[in-house]
């Protein structure tokens, strides 16, 4: 998620007392080793994570447990290499590494890393002897693939029983795709002569080999200084899901500056568990453009153009990352599990995700004898190092400025996707729409609340207001949206929640602590919860639409919620603030109203129909492991979603078209034509967008503005 990035003038009293005991305490120390340094990344983290964060946790025994099986679970996450033996001699260390830190030592760490290197040298053994030889794909069995939940091998025989498993699998999926490859070949060339099978089966066979060597070669390309970062990472991220610890070169991808370029293929990933996830697309990318990769798909492998895919299951994230970036203009081919169950190849063509698509656009609709402005902000952007540089309350105001120019009656901003961004922006954008008063809340650790208002009287627009969430609307997004629901200014439409980030962070750079001249990475630190003006945080819970909607992802686990070690949800005395009472004047038939026709609508039961379907697919943990099983289980899949293939050609019948400034650029960019009619046609398929645009109408029939008190 992207992170709400901090526009203070008054409030690093936290982290500069910080700055200048880490300068006090290194003043004299210089960095003379890779164990100092190790040693000193270590002593940083400790006194900035209990200094510096939000919500510290005790280092005690607790700590120390969960520590240590988090861990062991992130070097060795699909379990494939420890033993038993290992962990029982590990176990020593259960309830000392909080003693460890508190003294700056790395034994626990060191003894792992080096058995860890002797079980990956003899997993690598072991796997080319299991690939001398052929693999028995004909008898019934299965693989467990919940690997979260799965004990580490009891010994050395189990642990090959299980290798053998994992390659069935790879091997299996190899010749999957190898017939569906051949299929297609066929189809398309009524001259092509299909493989036997016995060749199809070497084929795979011969690619799975070659991915396995490939996957050793990239762990013995990996440093000790590879794996520490995953213990500093451990170590922070036992404060929480956004307490962060990035060595140098996971830096340098991280959170790519909201004024610059993503080259790539446009997607947000983190890692769960053994597996990468798509978190979210990056609107105008080339995935959000392709429409076949959507947040929830799970990455099994990744091959370029051509070559032979890379199985990236229990993968570092950063590490996965290089190989699914790349230049613009080169293929990448994903192999997913996608949300339903089912396992599917896609090509995606690499390119520059410009800051152009990540920047405000609005649209116009036209619907009998009314006339509407749909706002898409994909993010609170702004440049704090460039001043006169675009953000997006500048570029809001830009907007409705125009849309109203144009005659519209009623505006629906589409906040779905948005993980946030600046807070500064997400004030000024809330007091647009306000006449004045508070918008946030704002806490620091062990200081008052400090309150963000909207200072300018006034309205820019005062008509009807819908807003569009789902469950990946965070952070800033949120604090918009509770705030027009706190005054009671909008009609607030989407899945059952937002996303439920409540807590701001700040990235800190370690080496400001030393004068070694060594970079020691960053820390993203969680320094701040935020909280509505109605008093509640929107921490874990979210905000709650007006209106409820059906959604793909209602049953699956999504948001805040559902991250390891959340904050929990609390509350504060209201702001001081007055809502507004013309929308309640007629907010109980709005709200009828869209109730009847979301259950009149068949289109949002099956949607619902869908959600329930992909829950139970995301929760089967088995996978066969004789071809006949295998292949009979994808299929099966296949066919039930042909079921919700309607769902794609859903049809709103919408008039949109691009706002009167546009046209005329359009005339003169090709690029930009398609882009826009590519927005256009999605917008098309939209139903959520639809309800909009229906209780714009009802509300604009009320005839109702704002400004009563």
């Amino acid at each position: 998620m992207k992170n709400i990035i901090l526009f203070m003038k008054r409030h690093y009293k936290i982290i500069s007392l910080l700055v200048i005991a880490g300068i006090t305490m290194l003043s004299f120390y210089h960095l003379r080793s890779s164990s100092e340094r190790d040693k000193e990344i270590l002593k940083t983290l400790r006194m900035l994570l209990l200094q510096g964060h939000y919500q510290p946790v005790e280092l005690d025994d607790t700590f120390s447990a969960r520590l240590w099986k988090d861990f062991l679970d992130e070097l060795d996450p699909a379990k494939h290499y420890f033993i038993q033996s290992d962990i029982e001699e590990f176990s020593r260390y259960k309830t000392r590494l909080d003693d460890e830190i508190m003294m700056g030592n790395l034994f626990f760490f060191d003894q792992v890393y080096e058995r860890f290197l002797t079980r990956i040298k003899e997993t690598e053994s072991l796997n080319d002897e299991l690939l001398s030889q052929k693999l028995n794909i004909s008898t019934p069995d299965s693989l467990n693939t919940d690997y979260e939940h799965k004990d580490f091998p009891k010994d050395l025989a189990e642990r090959k029983e299980r290798w053998i498993k994992e390659l069935k699998m790879r091997y299996l999926s190899h010749l999957y795709n190898a017939e569906e490859e051949d299929e297609e070949k066929a189809k398309d060339d009524s001259t092509y002569v299909a493989l036997p099978e016995d060749e199809l089966r070497d084929k795979a066979f011969e690619d799975t080999r070659k991915e396995m060597e490939n996957l050793f070669d990239r762990i013995d390309e990996q440093t000790r200084n590879d794996w520490l970062s995953y213990y500093f990472n451990s170590f922070a991220t036992e404060f929480g899901p956004h307490t962060i610890y990035m060595p140098p070169k996971v830096k340098k991808r991280f959170d790519i500056s909201m004024s610059g370029k993503l080259e790539g293929i446009g997607a947000r990933l983190q890692k769960e568990g053994a597996y990468t996830k798509v978190v979210s697309l990056i609107s105008g990318g080339p995935a959000w453009r392709g429409g076949e990769l959507e947040a929830g798909d799970i990455i099994l492998k990744v091959a370029q153009g051509d070559e032979l895919p890379v199985d990236i299951v229990g993968m570092r994230l950063d590490d996965a990352i290089e190989l699914i970036k790349g230049k613009k203009g080169t293929e990448v081919r994903l192999t997913l599990k996608k949300v339903d169950g089912s396992i599917k190849t896609i090509s995606i063509i690499r390119d520059v995700v410009e800051l152009e698509e990540t920047f405000v656009k609005s649209s116009v609709i036209q619907t009998g004898y009314y006339k509407f402005g749909l706002i898409n902000l994909p993010q609170f952007y702004i440049d704090f190092n460039e001043k006169n540089y675009r953000n997006s309350y500048t570029d809001m105001k830009l907007e409705v400025e125009r849309l109203k120019s144009e005659g519209v009656g009623g505006l629906v901003i589409d906040l779905r996707n948005n993980g946030g961004g600046s807070l500064k922006t997400a004030v000024e954008i809330a007091g647009m729409f306000i006449d004045e008063g508070p918008v946030v809340q704002v806490r620091y650790r062990g200081e008052k609340v400090s309150i963000h208002e909207d200072e300018e009287s006034g309205y820019m627009w005062n008509g009807p207001l819908v807003i569009l969430v789902n469950e990946f609307s965070a952070s800033a997004s949120e604090i918009f949206t509770a705030a027009m629901q706190d005054y009671h200014r909008a009609i607030i439409i989407g899945s059952k929640q937002t996303f439920g980030k409540g807590t701001v962070q700040n990235i800190i750079p370690l080496d400001r602590y030393s004068y070694g001249g060594v970079d020691m990475g960053f820390l993203k630190l969680t320094i701040q919860k935020f909280y509505r003006i109605n008093g509640g945080s929107t921490q874990l819970k979210g905000v709650v639409p007006d209106i409820v909607l059906p959604d793909r992802y209602a049953y699956m686990d999504v948001g805040e919620r559902d991250e390891k070690y959340p904050m929990e949800w609390d509350k504060i005395e209201p702001a001081k603030y007055t809502p507004l009472k013309s929308l309640d004047n007629i907010k109980t038939s709005l709200l009828y109203n869209s109730k009847k026709r979301i259950n009149d609508k068949d289109y949002f039961q099956l949607i619902d129909e869908q959600a329930r379907w992909l829950k139970k697919m995301n929760e089967e943990e088995y996978v066969y492991l004789d071809y006949d099983h295998y292949k009979r289980s994808l299929e099966e899949k296949e066919e039930m979603n042909k079921k919700f293939d309607e769902l794609e050609e859903y049809d709103n019948e919408l008039e949109i078209k691009s706002p009167q400034y546009e046209i005329s650029l359009i005339e003169k960019d090709s690029i930009l034509k398609d882009k826009r009619e590519n927005w256009h046609k999605n917008l098309r398929k939209d139903p959520y967008l639809e309800e909009a645009i229906h209780v714009l109408e009802d509300w604009s029939k009320k005839g109702q503005v704002v400004g009563e008190k």
